[in-house]
């Protein structure tokens, strides 16, 4: 019993100190015998305990403290329930017998009521400081909740009781309805109950009707909208009775300004009142009212019908209104009705716009008026008109009657007046004469002296016309006729502007073929840096070696070319000249061949041959640098493919070409690939691998392997469980489970949809496919179908488009980034998702362009089959579209004699080794090459003679062979470059076909000399008339601009030359040029090449086929030219990329050596430090990893030892850098460092399981997931 009271005084204490946490101690004291106190909220305990003491006067006994805590504590329950959304638990709480909270009822619906109210009222004492609510608060809550809801009860029976009055049609019971307390109505007036009864009935039925629902009520706000609308009908109605009594009343007074604002006034809603018509209403409406007063009687009621049609009865003396017919009611006849009124304002208002529009329109009235009157006359005209008409015969004989008898007399009297007067007449007539002539003549004259600007340009016109007439004749007509061919002669002279042009394009060649060495050597530098850096990290060589070579390509390049060109075959010596032009005689015949060529590739040994392509052939060519040079190299690729298909049998089946490698085919890809292609390539396909690789949201994965594993990956992941599916499944296997063929579906969908945009861009776009492939594809197409006559055209066409697509097309697509068709930096490259996007799309692509569909061996994609067979079908006409070319000799404009007709001869230029190496290839398989000992490539070879050395080209040689750097000095020297201006040995010949085609050239060349300087009617009349010395001059002068612009080429052995073909016979006179002409023109004659019959017209045609042609020439020049310059821009734009490719690894290398470096100082201060260095740890054993999923296996334990293992993780200063400690019974056995971004890559790659020290196999995925939530709190 002490206890208890000690404890009771502790709490009267703790009460009186206003310290609620040790008032609710003290009242949680066990001695105190007192029910459970909850810890929130404290300050209630203590407020209420405190007002309740003071209530008291004393201290509180221990009775009072049991029911005051059992009634606290149940309030203290309810506060502590409103802090949840349970209504229901909420009630509960208020029903509790110690919470002593009355008329509480436990109705479902009001549960809800009760729990928003409180909560609402708790949020607003805590606002006010408060964090709890009292006994007091929750009871006036409660009460406050039970007035609402009975409230609301009361109010919905008004709302019934509302509707059941409207229902029974009686306004004063609606009325009585309408004022029930409960309903909270308000501007409810009981003089409109008729309106009240009319306009509530009128939207009951209507709700009823919209609704289609009979026993649709009226809602209380619906009730409320239609009182205010009736009041607002009411007011309307009162202030439409009190403005007509106002409009009568101004019309009595004879006020029209008051009568006006009467009118105008928007209480009675007049229209058509005009300020201007205010005296027309005032006496139209007090005639009306006077005419009104003499019917009807003088009562004092009258009506107003409203827009909604009820009547509104109102009184004048009284002012009464009403909406109840009065008894015995007849209208007043002292006012006028507001229709009446309306009446007479619309008809006054009409007549004044009427006055206002005839006199705005007076002009266009009297217009009617005199088109009225016209008319009228017209009519009487006509009927004048017809009568003369109908009298005409007898109107005509009357006045042919009376003028033949008075020109008779007259003619009578001059005749005889003439006669009287003859030679006056004959005088007068002269003088007349004299003067009119010299007038027109003077006026003639001053008119062309006046108008001399336009004379000229007349003049032009017809000039320029006429040029413009023979051009088309010469461009238009079978055969032009000499004297139009004459005129435009001039047009194959080469200006100034044309031979520098023609130096510009040269130089241009040289720099691209350079540029291309340089930069396959550059690549080649990177691939070797690439494998050294590779051997740095496997700690194959040394740092310092990579360094070493990170230079050594650039140091051989600047080498390259040192040696002086004053020196070997352009030394000033008879041997070396010899040598010299018979190299260049011997490429001349190589490059404009190509049975050799395409013999040779097949003749030396396959290893060689794609090697010899880069190194000789297209460096032969120029790569193809301008269209001569294109011509001639597709020339080759022509020949060497039919040598290969057809002539030599290498290939027996079809599939051979699509299974086997063909080397022409892999020449002609990788040079439509090159430099020259690339931009064609580029163009292509860039829109389309950009888009792939932009979407980053785009992840195409076929294999349902991968699939699976990505799949459990991300399992582990969010879950931080180990997946209880094993990890190495067959795709069969993986396809069995739903979320794998789900995820397969859906990226099968995306890649179908991808590929199909592909296809559509391809196929529409055979324009950019280059013409060298397009051209290849076409001969391998008729090469096939010579070969293989009984194949179906759809097998031909698969062979084409393995060529088009597969090889030429798709290595593109797969690696981007190799063929420069995107642009990638260095430090970012291609994700593995982008190369696996693309190569997904490229397998789709590859069965579309085979006609293949997919076999069981990729079951999951032959969902893709219905779109492959459409879309090859699409890809067949493409095939023959790309097929649809001109022969190379109509494409470029190029036939085998244009070399004679062109002015500059072809330039190469080639390394020492590419020409020794090409003379040694020759002499080798020259059995092969040329069978015939008659063959010119004898003769060639011979000139030569035995294969040279490097030292016997250059002139120079080391010093001392014996040397050890003597053979990378003599490499080096095989480097140079040496320009060759080829020409033909062979251009003159005695007899032949050939000789004909050259005599008929020479005599072309001669004739456009002599037509150019004087001009005849035909050939054979220019050749036998004399020139004058006027033409003689011209032709002089000619010669001389010729040989001085051969002078100024002269000095540099570099620039253009021009043929020496005939060189002596262009320096004749013209007349013994006309002598020559005609000796060849007879010979020419005699072989049938021309004929005198028909004035030798098709040496005109010839002629003029090289004007033509002349422009054409000059504009494809202008075109190579800017090509040339793009080409050249875009090699050195490569290069520079090279370069920056080698720095970033050179700055590689050194960063390397930056880190070993940093590490070691980091272990030096450590030392010196003392290890004083802190970082967060882990200690696992081996069997709690293993539990955990984490550990999979450690090789040559037992799972029991897996406890005896110890795993220390300790986390570095470096970011993201643990060192791994492996422990067995207490002894260190191993250590490794752990990178997390490492970890992060092997998942990336997809490997789910790595090894650690050698034994022990960890879960990636675990690991990655353990090291998030222990060191990153992930």
């Amino acid at each position: 019993m002490g206890n208890i009271l000690n404890a009771v005084a502790t709490i009267n204490s703790a009460i009186d100190g206003g310290n609620a946490e040790d008032t609710v101690l003290a009242l949680s004291n066990k001695d105190a015998k007192l029910p459970a106190v909850l810890r929130q909220p404290v300050n209630l305990y203590q407020s209420e305990l405190h007002k309740f003491k003071a209530a008291n006067d004393g201290d509180l006994a221990h009775d009072q403290l049991v029911d005051a805590v059992r009634v606290l504590t149940a309030i203290a329950q309810i506060n502590h329930i409103l802090e949840s959304e349970d209504a229901g638990a909420t009630v509960a709480a208020l029903l509790a017998p110690y919470a002593c909270i009355n008329d509480v009822d436990d109705d479902e619906t009001l549960q809800q009521r009760y729990h928003d109210a409180l909560v609402s009222m708790k949020r607003q004492r805590v606002q006010e400081g408060v964090d709890f609510l009292t006994q007091n608060d929750i009871q006036a809550n409660v009460d406050k909740v039970n007035a609402e809801v009975m409230e609301e009860q009361e109010r919905i029976l008004a709302v019934a009781r509302i509707n059941e009055a409207l229902d029974t049609g009686d306004p004063a019971e609606t009325l009585e309805a309408l004022q029930t307390p409960a309903a909270k109505l308000g501007d409810v007036d009981a003089k409109h109950a008729v309106i009240y009864q009319t306009v509530l009935q009128t939207d009951k039925e209507q709700k009823a009707k919209t609704t289609e629902d009979e026993a649709a009520v009226l809602w209380l706000d619906e009730i409320q909208d239609g009182v205010n609308k009736a009041n607002k009908t009411a007011n309307d109605a009162n202030k439409l009775a009190i403005g007509m009594v106002t409009i009568n009343l101004m019309i009595d007074e004879d006020n029209n300004s008051a009568l006006l604002g009467a009118l105008q006034s928007s209480d009675v809603g007049l229209n058509s009142v005009t300020q201007d018509c205010v005296e027309g209403y005032s006496t139209q409406l007090r005639a009306a009212k006077q005419e009104k007063l003499q019917s009807g009687s003088p009562t004092s009621w009258v009506s107003h019908q409203l827009k909604n049609g009820m009547l509104f009865y109102f009184n004048l003396d009284t002012m009464e209104s009403r909406w109840l017919e009065p008894e015995e009611f007849e209208s007043s006849n002292s006012q006028l009705s507001k229709p009446e009124v309306q009446a007479i304002l619309t008809r006054v208002t009409a007549d004044y716009d009427r006055g206002l529009l005839f006199k705005a329109n007076e002009d266009k009235i009297v217009l009617l008026q005199s088109h009225t009157r016209g008319v009228l006359a017209r009519k009487a005209y006509q009927e004048r008109l017809d009568f003369i008409k109908r009298q005409l015969p007898a109107i005509i004989r009357i006045q042919s009657w009376f003028k033949g008898r008075k020109q008779r007399q007259a003619y009578s009297d001059r005749v005889n007046y003439m006669k009287e007067h003859e030679e006056q007449a004959v005088k007068i007539q002269s003088y007349g004469k004299m003067h009119l002539a010299r007038k027109a003549y003077k006026e003639r004259l001053q008119y062309f002296r006046d108008n001399a600007s336009a004379v000229v340009k007349l003049q032009s016109f017809w000039r320029s016309n006429k040029a413009r007439h023979d051009y088309h004749i010469l461009t238009h007509e079978e055969n032009p006729p000499v004297v139009v061919v004459s005129k435009f002669v001039h047009l194959l002279e080469q200006g100034e502007q044309d031979l520098k042009e023609e130096l510009e394009l040269q130089g241009l060649r040289g720099r691209v073929v350079k540029q291309i060495r340089t930069n396959q050597q550059l690549e080649n530098d990177l691939n070797l840096m690439d494998i050294k850096i590779g051997l740095l990290v496997k700690n194959r060589i040394t740092l310092q070696d990579v360094v070493a070579g990170a230079g050594q390509g650039r140091k051989a390049r600047r080498n390259t070319g040192d040696f002086s060109r004053e020196k070997g075959l352009k030394a000033l010596s008879k041997e070396k000249r010899e040598m010299l032009e018979a190299y260049q005689h011997l490429f001349y015949l190589l490059q404009t061949n190509p049975s050799y060529l395409a013999k040779l590739i097949f003749a030396m040994p396959q290893s060689k041959t794609t090697k010899f392509m880069e190194s000789v052939i297209l460096t032969l060519y120029n790569y193809a640098a301008n269209q001569r040079e294109e011509y001639l190299l597709l020339r080759l690729f022509k020949t060497a493919l039919e040598e290969e298909i057809t002539l030599i049998s290498k290939v027996d089946k079809m599939l051979e070409i699509v299974t086997g490698n063909p080397m022409v085919i892999r020449m002609v890809v990788t040079f439509n690939r090159g430099a020259k292609g690339q931009s064609s390539l580029r163009e292509l396909l860039q829109p389309l691998v950009k888009s792939v690789l932009e979407d980053k949201s785009l992840n195409i994965n076929t294999n349902p392997v991968e699939v699976y594993k990505a799949w459990i990956s991300q399992t582990e992941t969010e879950t931080g469980e180990a997946s209880k599916l094993p990890y190495d499944v067959t795709g069969a296997q993986a396809l069995a489970h739903q979320e794998v063929k789900d995820k397969l579906f859906e990226c099968v969908k995306c890649l179908g949809e991808v590929a199909n945009r592909f296809l559509t861009h391809i196929v529409s776009s055979v324009d950019k496919i280059p013409y060298g492939i397009r051209y290849i594809a076409k001969v391998l197409k008729h090469s096939l179908e010579t070969k293989f006559p009984e194949a179906s055209s759809d097998d031909v066409l698969k062979i084409v488009g393995n060529l088009i697509y597969y090889r030429y097309m798709n290595p593109a697509i797969v690696a981007p980034d190799a063929f420069d068709i995107v642009d990638i930096g260095v430090e970012k490259g291609m994700s593995n998702d982008q190369r696996r996007n693309l190569g997904s799309i490229t397998k789709v692509l590859q069965s579309v362009a085979s006609g293949k569909k997919f076999g069981e061996d990729s079951a999951h994609l032959q969902q893709l089959n219905p779109f492959v067979e459409e879309a090859f079908e699409r890809f067949k006409v493409f095939y023959n579209d790309v097929c649809d070319v001109a022969e190379p000799e109509d494409a470029f404009n190029i036939d085998e004699y244009s070399d004679f007709v062109n002015p500059s001869k072809p330039i190469v230029y080639m390394s020492v080794k590419e020409i020794i190496d090409t003379h040694a290839l020759l002499m080798e398989h020259l059995d092969a090459l040329a069978p015939d000992k008659e063959d010119p490539l004898h003769e060639l070879l011979d000139d030569l003679g035995e294969v040279p050395s490097v030292e016997d080209i250059l002139g120079e040689a080391p010093a001392d062979l014996s040397d050890p750097q003597a053979e990378q000095v003599i490499a080096s020297m095989a480097k140079t470059e040496i320009s060759l201006t080829l020409n033909n040995k062979f251009e003159i010949h005695e007899d032949g076909d050939e000789d004909t085609k050259k005599l008929f050239l020479k005599v072309k060349r001669l004739l456009v000399d002599v037509i150019g300087c004087q001009s005849g009617d035909s050939v054979e009349h220019i050749l036998t008339t004399p020139a004058t010395t006027d033409q003689e001059e011209a032709h002089r002068l000619l010669v001389q601009k010729r040989m001085k612009q051969d002078e100024s080429l002269k000095h540099d052995s570099t620039k253009l030359t021009r043929n020496a073909s005939g060189l002596d016979d262009n320096k004749l006179p013209i007349e013994a040029k006309k002598q020559k002409i005609l000796k060849s023109l007879g010979k020419l004659d005699e072989a049938g090449r021309v004929s005198k019959e028909d004035d030798y017209q098709d040496l005109i045609n010839s002629i003029a086929q090289d004007i033509r042609n002349q422009r054409r020439y000059r504009q494809r020049r202008k075109q190579d030219l800017l090509r040339m310059r793009g080409t050249l821009e875009g090699l050195e734009n490569k290069a520079t990329f090279y370069e920056e490719q080698n720095d970033y690894y050179n700055q590689y290398i050194r960063t390397c050596l930056d880190n070993l470096q940093a590490k070691k100082v980091f272990k030096t201060d450590e030392k010196k430090k003392g290890g004083k260095h802190k970082a967060s740890n882990l200690k696992y054993t081996g069997a709690k990893l293993y539990e955990k999923g984490i550990i999979l296996e450690i090789e040559g334990l037992e799972e029991p030892q897996y406890k005896n293992v110890m795993f220390e993780i300790t986390q570095t200063s470096d970011p993201g850098v643990f060192d791994v400690n492996a422990k067995f019974m207490g002894v260190k056995m191993d250590s490794i460092q752990l990178v997390f971004q490492d970890l992060l890559q092997l998942q990336y790659e997809g490997a789910q399981v790595m090894n650690m020290f050698n034994r022990a196999k960890i879960n990636v995925n675990l690991l990655i997931f353990m090291v998030n939530k222990k060191f990153y709190g992930k």
